[in-house]
């Protein structure tokens, strides 16, 4: 039981239990983005002794992709001793349904200068579980724990986790496994109901500012819909300890 089936050195194939929200045949991005984050990690530690880390993530989402084999390829575009740009994508048939690019920074001591302002959010202990299924369908939202606490349609903070490996038989770093539950804040806290008002965003980025523990992964979250069709899913990213990042997505908003 996983998201991905590694087939090769890049070749890897989606399970039942990454089918989407808005179309079950087809894959919820969510998986697939922590699987370039994980590629863009392996990539890295081949080249070198893994003293950078992920530290900005863009996504681009291109299109629909099938619940099936998808290839993808990590490239050096900005190589540096202490910051570095690659560039990854995922392909269907021999076409690109997501790019990514991103920021590799090397860490340091930076502990005594530590903080900031976002606020925390209580812990999963601290929340109600909350059903998912009641709004969503296809097997990711399936295989998901959700525990919410919802304040308006579209203000909501939330925990999720998952107990499936996001690659079968496969170490995945902390990072990765949490990146690849990022792309369900968008449906967590809706605005209108999906049967009505299509809601789907195009990108995803993510600003991670300390690397996260692992397991429950939290959202501080906020959805705005624009008068033209246009809106944003905005989120503060926690684990257990408190805020490691921020991630938003751009959406287009298609009532009828």
């Amino acid at each position: 039981m996983s998201y991905f089936e590694r087939l090769g050195p890049d070749r890897f194939r989606a399970t039942p239990n990454v089918g989407g929200a808005w179309s079950t045949d087809e894959q919820h991005i969510a998986p697939a983005l922590g699987l370039l984050a994980h590629v863009v990690e392996l990539d890295r530690d081949r080249r070198r002794e893994g003293d950078l880390v992920v530290a900005r993530l863009s996504y681009d989402i291109l299109g629909t992709v099938p619940v099936d084999v998808v290839d993808t390829a990590v490239t050096l575009l900005r190589p540096g001793r202490t910051i570095e740009l690659v560039e990854a994508s995922l392909a269907y048939n021999g076409r690109d349904v997501v790019r990514m690019r991103a920021w590799l920074i090397a860490t340091r001591d930076t502990s005594a200068v530590a903080g900031g302002h976002l606020p925390s959010i209580p812990g999963p202990q601290d929340m109600p579980a909350w059903d998912p299924k009641q709004v969503w369908p296809g097997g990711f939202v399936e295989n998901v724990e959700v525990r919410r606490i919802e304040k308006e349609p579209g203000r909501a903070a939330f925990w999720v986790h998952t107990p499936l490996p996001l690659v079968g038989g496969e170490d995945v770093s902390p990072l990765a496994a949490t990146v690849g539950l990022l792309d369900i804040a968008n449906g967590m806290t809706v605005r209108a109901d999906p049967r009505s008002v299509a809601f789907l965003n195009v990108d995803l980025t993510a600003h991670i500012f300390r690397l996260p523990r692992g397991g429950w992964v939290g959202f501080d979250t906020t959805v705005e819909f624009g008068p033209a069709g246009l809106g944003v899913t905005h989120s503060v990213i926690h684990d257990v300890d408190g805020p490691i990042g921020i991630s938003s997505q751009i959406l287009t908003v298609r009532p009828g």
